[in-house]
């Protein structure tokens, strides 16, 4: 598996290159996209993971799909999924066969912010690459990505709260900026997990 890379590597202060559509179903994007989702998924406080923090300078990034199966109250999660609440994911107590379930996790190839909302609050934030920092950072509301799945189909896709910052915070990744660089408050924390 591999090793999700700390603040001090270079490859996260670089601008990633866009991916050749042509590329996009190929056997390399796919082994890059399953390293993603593995390392994502070895890290019981992840939701989200962009290809530089495993060393691929690519516009890459993977949204776990437990941030679309659970119900968020409160301030939501932060960036690595310190949970702010112990919420179920929906249905859970009423079907023992959807406890367990998970959605797929959502894959962004060349994303673009196309949107941002005007309002914007103080969200707070960590990073897989930056442990164990967490801090607040000001994020819009609302985000709109423009992007392509993994089989290279182009697709919208418009988000509030936790799913909109991370919008933000995984481009941020792909521009080489990580969320200490706009972060307040910043301090060090051991991870809460799920």
């Amino acid at each position: 598996m591999k090793k999700i890379l700390q603040k001090e590597e270079k490859i996260l202060r670089k601008v990633a290159k866009e991916v050749v559509i042509g590329d996009i179903k190929t056997a390399k994007i796919k082994k890059i996209l399953r390293e993603m989702s593995e390392a994502l998924k070895s890290q019981g406080d992840g939701v989200a993971i962009a290809a530089p923090q495993i060393g691929y300078p690519l516009r890459i990034f993977v949204v776990s799909g437990k941030v679309l199966g659970t119900k968020f109250s409160g301030r939501g999660v932060s960036q690595v999924g310190e949970p702010r609440s112990s919420a179920a994911p929906e249905g859970a107590d009423s079907d023992p066969a959807q406890k367990d379930f998970v959605p797929k996790d959502l894959i962004f190839i060349n994303p673009k912010i196309s949107k941002l909302s005007r309002e914007k609050i103080w969200m707070p934030e960590g990073c897989l690459s930056v442990r164990p920092l967490y801090g607040k950072t000001w994020r819009s509301l609302k985000a709109t990505v423009t992007a392509y799945d993994e089989n290279g189909k182009k697709f919208t896709r418009g988000a509030a709260g936790l799913l909109a910052q991370i919008f933000q915070h995984e481009t941020d990744h792909l521009n080489g900026v990580l969320f200490i660089d706009h972060a307040k408050d910043v301090k060090a924390e051991e991870p809460k997990p799920n």
